[in-house]
């Protein structure tokens, strides 16, 4: 039989050897099999999650369901493989046993699943209304619930767990008094879609807390329905038990009849797993089969067979999950048993894709120089004020406003941007440790940083850098930006003079090596590097410094971008020598002896490393040590206000807090940041130096909420997550009027009002405006009155030339006003595209067939598009049979959300 691949999200039901699409559901039948399909990155990388069936206890009243057969759950397993050699082989596949799913299998259920009575069927069936079944289910976990119909019994309730009992006109919740206020948070959840969803929306719900039973008309009809109040009987607490110690993976090769083979070692790494062979990996509670890109699929059925029956044999078929991988998709947990497992750079097929549609446009006659990069999102309001601080001693040093974009890598430094937020200030604070400076001088940085935002009203956001690893909201808030080497902190002096080092400190008659880099003018820095034919790199412009010269050296790759970034800095580091000006491979011999003499330098092109989808994180730090567990399709509802997590962006990491979580300070959320990027439980290679975030509940800065759907009215709630999720059930929330995340305007030469010119300007004379990155996400903003502002598409305007950049000029007048970008001229041109980020989608724009949107198209559509939304001219249908969603749906996902989707299906 062939498989059809079905949208994300779709669920396919093995029943008497056919398998039938059904869409992701919340109720399953106990006598069947589901394959679910999660798509993973933009490679389409599904996970596979193959869902058995079980009978649950048989009910008062009711018969016991036969368990679904042997036969059936063979076949889930086939289907499952052949699913995945349909998709390319590099599916992860999860077997899953009612009443046993894991919290990732949920995840894909929201808000829960209710295992449902009965036998599939096709055909219609028929439903008995006279009377109403009254329902008691169990609820279990924090961000997922496991969900358990148990006998409508009072012997069924208990002290520790939280249960909902569904009778006909109302709801109850009743909460164990051992029971976590998020574990009840979650359980509200499951009523209110059993209300929506069982009840249109017309029953009424009660909570009952147990122990109290005073004064609530809601209490005694509850108990009445048990036939009367009777004291729940209290648990027998269980016996301390031993923490089981860290497994001890045993591997096994699996030979082409099925036998099990063990491989004798000390120790587990890569190597020893064979592309033609299939191993099985025993981890006590957990089992991989590992299956090299080379076996058959024939090779891989025995193997996963023989992985069945040797938990069977050993009596663990309840008890330990069985996960099928193939080389080359291996799951961190699974990297993580093996002693030594290489890093391995990722594929960029996006790269080649992206070269693919600029020669499209260039054979167009169109001046492309090379595709925009993709928006970074950094979302901050680059019109604030910053202060900079020099550590020095047991003293803070201000940094002049003339020198606060001069930093020192020996030194270490505190900045503050102040930067106007939704009706308030915010602040964001960082401490920058220069790769150079002495560990005192580090320490002290961080206290005193942690000090002064603990005497400051309100909760700002805090972050802590090292030099070379700063993300990109800290250039941003700089716009300009040169770091020296050397430094003039006297401890740094102190500890070179000891050491006998050469004081390597800039000085302008000494010769010194510059990188230039960065994006746009409001995002440019010059590294000063070793002055050393080496330090070039063939991506890069530098400036080369002497005592009675200057050069400026053009890498072969550079861009037009790169140039003008250049001339720039080349005014600020040294404005009166006249510049030589050198290409690569015409340096004269003068440049070289400045450098020490010529040398190999890197000449190949500079690809930024692909960066994994976010992973959310609930944690408890208890004595220094530190325990997280994922959560898996995180939302922000996750985000509960007892809770402190991390939010593992690769790149940085962000410890956000609860309001009633137990964080005593700042300083102890910067030490759950560092001791997270030490255990490294995604087994990424999370470097010691990767930026660390702490952001407070309601005071969440734009560049963390971009990574989720995010409602401000549901940040700016009090009381418990319970209470909240009450206030929404019951629709009784607070009416807080809340201004949207982006309801400033986005700054440009043409649009800036003159008091918010003016509110700050940096050192180079250039004044503070929106950052390019905002202005190419921010085509859809609202003011604060909430009219809309329309805006042409900053994409178009860095594709085609005749666009000028957001400066002033050299003599500190206003340049003229940029002229629109020439976008070519089609019917879709008045449509305007700075609708199509929004919810409304104009039904008036052009469509196309998808054959001809794909980036890879045989015949591609290159005229009257926009290219970086081209599944914006998909139509209504065409869009959700390949999304599996409505166009309304997809833009209310966040940025990155987007445009993994869209490279999986070659959109972008």
């Amino acid at each position: 039989m062939g498989l059809h691949c079905c949208p994300s999200g779709a669920t396919w039901s093995c029943h008497c050897k056919q398998v039938c699409c059904t869409t992701a559901c919340v109720g399953m039948l106990m006598d069947c099999r589901f394959i679910l399909k999660g798509y993973g990155c933009f490679r389409c990388l599904p996970h596979m999650l193959v869902s058995t069936a079980r009978a649950s206890l048989p009910l008062p009243g009711t018969s016991t369901h036969a368990d679904a057969c042997q036969v059936d759950s063979a076949l889930a397993s086939d289907k499952a493989l052949e699913l995945d050699a349909a998709l390319g082989s590099q599916a992860v596949q999860f077997r899953e046993i009612q009443g046993l799913e894991t919290e990732k299998f949920l995840s894909y259920f929201k808000p829960c699943i209710i295992p449902i009575e009965g036998v599939f069927s096709s055909g219609p069936g028929e439903l008995n209304c006279e009377t109403y079944q009254i329902s008691l289910f169990t609820c279990k976990g924090d961000h997922v619930v496991h969900i358990k119909e148990v006998p409508f019994s009072r012997s069924s309730l208990n002290h520790n767990d939280v249960f909902i009992l569904d009778t006909a006109s109302k709801i109850f919740l009743f909460s164990g008094c051992n029971s976590s206020i998020q574990e009840r948070a979650k359980a509200l959840e499951v009523v209110q879609y059993i209300k929506e969803n069982k009840h249109n929306g017309k029953c009424e719900v009660a909570t009952i807390e147990d122990g109290k039973f005073v004064g609530d008309p809601d209490v005694g009809e509850f108990w009445g329905l048990f036939g009367g109040y009777a004291p729940i009987p209290r648990d027998i607490p269980p016996s301390l038990q031993k923490q089981p110690d860290i497994p001890n993976a045993k591997l096994f090769w699996i030979a082409t009849q099925g036998k099990l083979c063990q491989t004798v070692c000390n120790m587990l790494n890569k190597e020893m797993l064979e592309s033609n062979k299939c191993y099985m990996l025993d981890c006590d509670n957990e089992i991989f089969v590992w299956m090299g890109r080379n076996t058959s699929i024939t090779e891989r059925k025995t193997s996963i067979s023989a992985a069945e029956d040797f938990l069977k044999s050993q009596g663990r078929s309840t008890r330990s999950h069985l996960t099928s991988l193939t080389e080359g998709s291996e799951t961190a947990i699974f990297r993580s048993y093996f002693d030594v497992w290489p890093q391995l750079a990722e594929p960029r097929l996006y790269e080649e894709g992206r070269g693919k549609v600029a020669a499209m446009f260039k054979q167009q006659g169109y001046d492309v120089k090379e595709l925009p990069e993709e928006d970074c999102d950094s979302l901050i309001d680059c019109s604030g004020t910053l202060k900079v601080w020099r550590v020095n001693d047991d003293e803070l040093f201000l940094v002049p406003v003339a020198e606060q974009t001069k930093l020192f890598s020996g030194d270490c430094y505190i900045v503050q941007y102040k930067y106007p937020g939704n009706g308030r200030d915010e602040y964001l604070f960082y401490a920058w440790l220069g790769r150079g400076a002495v560990m005192e001088d580090r320490v002290d940085a961080i206290s005193r940083m942690n000090t002064i935002v603990d005497s400051m009203k309100g909760d700002s956001v805090v972050g802590q850098v090292i030099e070379e690893k700063e993300p990109i909201e800290f250039f941003l808030i700089f716009q300009t930006l040169i770091v020296f080497k050397g430094g003039l902190s006297t401890r740094y002096k102190r500890f070179i003079a000891e050491k006998g080092i050469a004081d390597e400190t800039y000085d302008e008659k000494k010769t010194a090596l510059f990188r230039v880099q960065g994006t746009s003018p409001n995002n440019m820095q010059a590294i000063q590097v070793d002055q050393v034919s080496s330090s070039l790199n063939s991506s890069y412009c530098f400036i080369l410094q002497t005592e009675t010269s200057i050069f400026t050296w053009v890498g072969n790759l550079s861009s037009t971008r790169d140039h003008d970034l250049l001339d720039r800095m080349l005014d600020l580091i040294n404005p009166t020598l006249q510049p030589i000006s050198v290409r690569e491979g015409s340096e004269p011999d003068v440049f070289w002896k400045a450098l020490g003499g010529k040398a190999e330098h890197p000449r190949e092109r500079e690809i930024k490393a692909y960066v994994e989808d976010p992973h959310l994180f609930t944690c408890t730090f208890t004595d220094g040590d530190l325990k997280v567990k994922e959560i898996f399709n995180f939302t922000q509802d996750d985000l509960t206000t007892e809770d402190k997590l991390i939010l593992d962006c690769n790149r940085e990491i962000y410890v956000w807090c609860g309001c009633h979580s137990n964080v005593r300070s700042k300083k102890q959320a910067l030490e759950i940041g560092l001791k997270f990027l030490e255990i490294d439980i995604l087994v990424e290679g999370l470097s010691l130096e990767t930026p660390i975030y702490v952001v407070t509940e309601g005071h969440e800065p734009t560049f963390f909420t971009r990574f989720f759907e995010w409602d401000s009215s549901k940040a700016n709630m009090h009381g418990s997550s319970f209470e909240r999720r009450l206030a929404i059930l019951k629709g009784t929330a607070q009416k807080i009027e809340v201004p949207l995340r982006n309801s400033w305007k986005a700054c440009s030469t043409e649009n800036t009002p003159d008091s918010l010119r003016s509110r700050s300007v940096s050192s180079n004379g250039l004044r503070r405006s929106a950052s390019s990155a905002f202005s190419v996400s921010g085509s859809n903003l609202k003011s604060s009155d909430n009219h809309q502002i329309s805006s042409v598409s900053p994409i178009a305007r860095s594709l085609f030339s005749g666009s000028y950049p957001d400066h002033d000029s050299a003599d500190g007048s206003p340049v003229p006003p940029r002229p629109t970008a020439v976008v070519p001229s089609s019917p879709s041109e008045n449509v305007g595209l700075d609708q199509i980020d929004g919810v409304k989608i104009d039904v008036n724009l052009l469509i196309f067939p998808y054959e001809r949107l794909k980036v890879v198209a045989d015949d591609p559509v290159t005229t009257g598009i926009d290219v970086t939304k081209r599944e914006a001219y998909l139509s209504e249908e065409e869009f959700q049979q390949i999304f599996g969603m409505t166009k309304t749906a997809f833009y209310k996902l966040p940025k990155w959300r987007q445009n993994k989707l869209k490279r999986s299906v070659h959109l972008f």
